[in-house]
């Protein structure tokens, strides 16, 4: 297939041993020309030697960087047809608590900068008439854990806009997708107590102490989904023709969707039982 037949698929947040490396990847097994980015260009240095992908440094909560690097991406292929909006950062402890410093660069990273590169990149869809956009949410905004609720408004916000902008952009051509991922095993665990070690020491929620730093992985489990089979069935829902504005897979997904559907007491019960709290 020659490089003008291919589907150029911007990724933001693509490091190494993360749902963004996964779906890049896999997108390249597609034949698609991928633009993995990360803050970092040292952690998808592993891809540089595979001609399907070209890498960029992005940070999505600078206005600078997302403006520079779609530039960079137009300018080297010409058009942008797909971008996945996964970049993220955890944010674990009681909301009462975690430093507003801490809330806002939450919301920067997992929903301003999603925003920030969908409002650079629909000029350029919308004159083509063609795009998709990719939202990666999570289970957790249909049914809000304890101990994680700054991360869950986050993305309950994207899960929000990505409905709204389904609309907005439908008489532009442009497909809006919300991905919901269930438990995938990652290194989101990992990242999440490194961010966890610099939280201040709580105050009234001293005594849940062991309660909170569990959450940071409770989706890692033996029985997490694989990040590269959520990946594959993820890109084929992405790549179809007219792909569904709604997916979501992986370990506990199913649970999740139907505690949506409780009612409050229930999921508070079931919740409090699970978290101890």
């Amino acid at each position: 297939m020659a490089a003008y037949e291919k589907q150029v698929v911007l990724i933001t947040g693509c490091s190494a041993g993360g749902i963004g490396h996964a779906l890049a990847l896999e997108f390249s097994s597609r034949g698609c020309l991928v633009v993995a980015t990360a803050r970092s260009l040292s952690s998808i240095s592993d891809l540089q030697d595979n001609p399907n992908f070209f890498l960029q440094e992005l940070d999505v909560s600078s206005d600078d960087s997302v403006r520079h690097a779609l530039s960079t991406v137009l300018e080297h292929f010409g058009r942008i047809d797909i971008i996945v909006n996964n970049a993220g950062v955890q944010c674990v402890g009681p909301a009462a608590e975690v430093p507003m410093a801490m809330i806002q660069h939450t919301f920067n990273t997992n929903f301003f900068g999603s925003l920030r590169l969908i409002q650079a990149a629909v000029p350029h869809m919308a004159s083509r008439k063609k795009g998709k956009i990719v939202n990666i949410g999570s289970v957790t905004a249909l049914a809000p854990v304890p101990w994680g609720g700054v991360y869950t408004a986050t993305k309950s916000a994207l899960h929000s806009i990505s409905d709204n902008l389904r609309l907005e952009l439908r008489p532009f051509g442009i497909d809006v997708i919300t991905v919901v991922p269930g438990a995938i095993r990652s290194n989101i665990g990992e990242t999440a107590l490194a961010i966890y070690s610099r939280m201040p020491e709580w105050k009234l929620y001293k005594p849940f102490e062991n309660a909170i730093r569990a959450r940071a992985v409770v989706s890692q489990t033996p029985k997490s989904t694989p990040a590269e089979v959520f990946a594959k069935k993820t890109v084929d829902a992405v790549l179809k023709e007219k792909p569904r504005p709604w997916f979501s897979f992986g370990h506990q997904s199913t649970r999740m969707a139907i505690l949506y559907y409780m009612p409050l007491f229930i999921r508070d019960f079931v919740f409090r039982k699970m978290i101890k709290c």
